[in-house]
């Protein structure tokens, strides 16, 4: 997310669009996803089945991508996170999604697949699992190597590295790990854990070179040396581990926390068939060796593993903390 709510709530975030918001019943559908997931092995096996490119749609922050929809605008795939698309459902937003219809969903793994939540019936799911990723904290480790021995987040408020840590934007990162820090739930906060949470954020202001979720602002900071450590999600810090630089993505006692991001289908898409064929195209082989391979996060199909450049194999469900429904 693109918000700088610590400094003074939640901002708008850019929502960038690459196509308008008519389309014909008979043309390309609309995809309204992040950025990272419309890139060409996403798209290829729809391509191939109807000859042409997908309408695409770039959201940065899940709360206008809903509120912009609410307001009308209708996509037909979206790729909301698990933790966020119970409300898009509530909101009557959604289609239930038919896996006989989907050549790949039996190579998702039976973990995602079973998702509490995303059921709508025999055969249907609101939610179809695309990728996994982390957040914790990417440091450098030739700057702070005794953290990277400790795999400890003091490192945020440690005086030695104030002014150069970085926290991202989006409340629904930062707020859970800073909880976490202060010994609280964040998913189960009474009004005196939130004051305590509160307390421990007032206390991490002062210590922050900058807020961001930015990737490219994220390992900058880091590859300049501006940042010693930046909250982010895994991505980060494997763009940085690619260019040979001195990093570390820290994993304490008790785990990190996991994020799983997926697609769902507008409750009136324009033609149903092509939506299921880029939801697809989306859970393909090639899409997910590149989910690996060129962005840093885990896909759903865990069915091409022998091709994947790193391990599929993480044991991830036992050393994560799950952001629940």
């Amino acid at each position: 997310m693109k918000t700088g709510w610590i400094f003074g709530g939640i901002a708008a975030a850019l929502i960038v669009t690459a196509s308008g918001c008519g389309k014909s019943p008979s043309g390309p559908v609309t995809l309204f996803q992040w950025q990272d997931y419309m890139e060409p092995p996403f798209l290829a096996d729809y391509q191939k089945a109807y000859g042409e490119k997908p309408a695409i749609t770039i959201f940065a922050d899940e709360d206008e991508a809903f509120s912009k929809m609410r307001a009308g605008f209708k996509p037909d795939v979206m790729g909301p996170c698990y933790y966020e698309f119970p409300r898009w459902k509530e909101a009557g937003l959604l289609a239930p999604i038919d896996t006989t219809k989907l050549k790949n969903w039996d190579k998702i793994s039976p973990t995602l697949k079973n998702l509490p939540g995303i059921s709508a019936g025999p055969g249907k799911v609101w939610f179809v699992p695309h990728y996994w990723g982390n957040t914790s904290l990417t440091i450098r480790t030739d700057l702070a190597p005794e953290y990277a021995k400790s795999q400890s987040w003091d490192i945020l408020f440690d005086p030695k590295y104030k002014g150069r840590v970085s926290v991202m934007d989006g409340v629904d990162d930062t707020v859970p790990f800073i909880a976490r820090m202060a010994g609280v739930n964040a998913y189960d906060m009474s009004e005196a854990d939130w004051v305590k949470v509160q307390a421990k954020l007032r206390e991490l202001v002062p210590h922050l070179r900058f807020v961001s979720s930015d990737d490219t602002a994220l390992a900058q900071g880091l590859a300049s040396g501006e940042l010693v450590a930046a909250m982010s999600w895994r991505t980060t810090f494997a763009s940085l581990h690619r260019e040979k630089k001195p990093v570390a993505y820290l994993n304490p006692p008790g785990g990190i926390f996991t994020y799983v991001c997926g697609l769902v289908m507008h409750k009136d898409p324009s033609n149903e068939d092509k939506a299921l064929a880029l939801i697809d195209s989306s859970l393909s082989d090639e899409a997910a060796v590149y989910t690996i391979s060129h962005i840093g996060d885990e896909p759903a199909n865990t069915g091409r593993c022998p091709r994947c450049p790193t391990s599929c194999s993480r044991t991830w469900a036992s050393s994560a903390t799950w952001r629940p429904s």
